[in-house]
């Protein structure tokens, strides 16, 4: 999110009354923005105690669907545009268009969503039977070999490849399109 601006709103059924000293507020519950409730206390002697509620409104940009997109659609950018919305109970609302590129719908979005990144996943880079290519590189010598996916993945997933060569089965990191790397990597080695 980007440019974020909050309106608070003290909701009370009566005021307070006058207080000679710095009255001390602490917070009671305030995990809910909408919904926050905090103690004030007057410490002159014989002061008093109010409780009252404080509502906030959160706004900010972030990344809204210009267009329908169908579940499964792979976003790019002509599927987002950036507006000013209310966030305040959307606690994973995405700022940036390009945190949202090349991700995937879970579901149907209507044209005007504010984009949330529970509604995204990564594509699959690589299905079960691909063929891989496995690359491992260490202090400027870069070793690849042919390889079967066993099992499917998007980038950064871990996944089983059996090597074509040797039948071995290893464990490697999906590095982008039919690409997988070693999952540990020894000090030195550099990943594509």
């Amino acid at each position: 999110m980007s440019d974020p601006q909050v309106e608070l709103t003290v909701v009370s059924t009566r005021p307070a009354p006058a207080c000679r000293a710095e009255v001390q507020v602490e917070p009671v519950d305030t995990r809910q923005f909408a919904r926050m409730r905090f103690i004030a206390r007057c410490p002159d002697p014989g002061g008093w105690r109010h409780d009252f509620v404080v509502r906030a409104r959160v706004s900010a940009v972030v990344a809204v669907t210009a267009a329908p997109i169908k579940a499964g659609e792979v976003l790019g950018n002509e599927h987002l545009t950036l507006e000013r919305r209310d966030v305040t109970i959307m606690n994973d609302a995405i700022g940036s268009p390009q945190d949202a590129l090349g991700q995937t719908s879970r579901r149907s979005l209507r044209a005007g969503e504010v984009l949330r990144s529970s509604q995204l996943a990564s594509p699959q880079m690589v299905k079960r039977g691909d063929q891989v290519l496995m690359v491992a590189r260490y202090e400027g010598i870069e070793v690849s070999m042919a390889g079967e996916a066993l099992d499917a993945g998007a980038r950064g997933a871990v996944v089983r490849v059996r090597n074509s060569a040797s039948g071995q089965v290893v464990r490697m990191r999906v590095a982008g399109a039919g690409t997988v790397e070693p999952v540990e990597t020894p000090p030195g080695i550099s990943r594509p």
